[in-house]
C-alpha cells in the first residue's frame, strides 16, 4: 500500500499534464517529419524521461515553498510523497534520459539534452530572475533540432520553426505563472513575469502564442484558409484561456497554461495538415 501511495504521489508530482503534452506533440512532430517507427519511439522516450525529470526536479526543488504557502495539492506538501522520493526519481530519469536522447544521434541528442538542461536551471534558480523567459524558449525551441537531427543525414530545422518552438515556450511561461504571481512575489519569487505584474502578463500572454501560430501559418504557407483557421482558433484558445483562468469563483487558474498547450496542438496539426517540411 505505501508503494502505491508513493507512486500516485510521484505520478501527481511530474506535472502529469504538461508532461503527457509535450511528449505526444513532440512525437506527433516526429511521425510528420518521417522519422521511422523506431526513431520515434526513441523521440517518445527520451521527451518523456526528460520532462518527468524536470517535472519531478521543479516540485523537489519548491517543496519548502510549497509547504510554507499551504499548497496542499502538491502531493508532496500532501504527504503522498517525500521530497527525497521525488527528488531522487529526477536524477533517475534525468540519467535515462542521456543515452535515450543520444540514441537518435550524438548531434540530435545533445539539442535535446541543451533543452533538458535548461529546464533544470529554471527549476534551480532561473525562474526567479529577470531570465526566467529564457530556458523556456531554449527547451521549447531545442525540440524541432532533436526531431529533425535525427533524420538520415541529420537536416537542421527550418529557422521558423525553431522561432516558433521558441515564442510558444515564451508563451506558455508566462500562461503558466501567471495564476501564481501574486504567492510568488510573497515568496520572494521575482521572475521576468512577476516583476512584470498580472495585468502586463494578461495583456503579453496572447503574443508570443499567437506569433508562433502566424509564423508557422503564413511564414511557410502563404496567405491560406487553412492559416486563417488556425490563426483564428490560436486567438479563440487564448481568449478562452486567459477568460478562464480569471480569479472569480469557480475559474480555473491553471486554464491559461493549458490554452497555451493547446495552441501549440494547433500548431502541431497545421505542420502535419499541411505536410510542412521541418528541414531548411
Amino acid at each position: 500500500m505505501g508503494t502505491a501511495r508513493a507512486l500516485r504521489g510521484l505520478a501527481g508530482s511530474c506535472h502529469p499534464g504538461p508532461t503527457l503534452a509535450v511528449t505526444v506533440l513532440v512525437t506527433v512532430l516526429a511521425v510528420a517529419s518521417g522519422r521511422d517507427a523506431a526513431g520515434c519511439v526513441l523521440v517518445f522516450a527520451a521527451v518523456l524521461t526528460g520532462q518527468l525529470s524536470i517535472g519531478w526536479c521543479n516540485d523537489a526543488v519548491d517543496a519548502g515553498r510549497d509547504t510554507a504557502a499551504g499548497r496542499t495539492d502538491k502531493p508532496v506538501v500532501a504527504g503522498v510523497v517525500s521530497a527525497t522520493a521525488v527528488r531522487d526519481a529526477a536524477v533517475v530519469a534525468l540519467a535515462l534520459c542521456v543515452p535515450l536522447s543520444l540514441a537518435s544521434g550524438v548531434v540530435a541528442g545533445l539539442a535535446h539534452l541543451v533543452g533538458v538542461v535548461a529546464a533544470w536551471a529554471y527549476d534551480l534558480g532561473v525562474k526567479a530572475t529577470r531570465l526566467s523567459w529564457l530556458p523556456y524558449a531554449v527547451g521549447f525551441g531545442a525540440l524541432p533540432a532533436f526531431v529533425t537531427l535525427g533524420l538520415p543525414g541529420g537536416p537542421w530545422p527550418s529557422w521558423w520553426v525553431v522561432l516558433a518552438a521558441a515564442l510558444l515556450g515564451v508563451g506558455a511561461h508566462l500562461a503558466n505563472v501567471l495564476p501564481d504571481i501574486a504567492s510568488d512575489l510573497a515568496a520572494g519569487v521575482r521572475g521576468w513575469p512577476q516583476r512584470l505584474g498580472r495585468a502586463r502578463v494578461s495583456a503579453l500572454v496572447p503574443l508570443p502564442l499567437l506569433a508562433a501560430t502566424a509564423l508557422l501559418a503564413f511564414g511557410s504557407y502563404g496567405a491560406t484558409p487553412a492559416a486563417w483557421v488556425a490563426l483564428a482558433a490560436a486567438g479563440a484558445t487564448t481568449a478562452a484561456g486567459l477568460t478562464a483562468g480569471l480569479p472569480a469563483a469557480g475559474r480555473w487558474p491553471k486554464a491559461p497554461f493549458v490554452a497555451a498547450i493547446a495552441v501549440a496542438g494547433i500548431d502541431v496539426a497545421l505542420l502535419v495538415a499541411n505536410g510542412a517540411r521541418l528541414t531548411a
